[in-house]
């Protein structure tokens, strides 16, 4: 799929992963070499550090521990 896009039109991909953990995830040295070079090429990449958005709203929703 991604081969196919590549250079053709834009792909946003999200991960909590560095680039160094990926290969544990796709399993191949070789194919996860290959995806970083055709997803790097051309790219912007945006690295965002902070607290957890989901994580925040959850803890705005439930009640303080005395309440329950």
């Amino acid at each position: 799929m991604l081969s196919q896009r590549y250079e053709r039109g834009s792909t946003l991909i999200t991960s909590n992963l560095p680039f160094q953990e990926w290969t544990e995830i796709l399993g191949s040295e070789r194919l996860t070499g290959a995806l970083l070079d055709r997803l790097t090429h051309h790219v912007h990449i945006l690295e965002m550090n902070g607290d957890s958005y989901r994580l925040k709203q959850s803890r705005r929703k439930r009640p303080p521990s005395s309440e329950r």
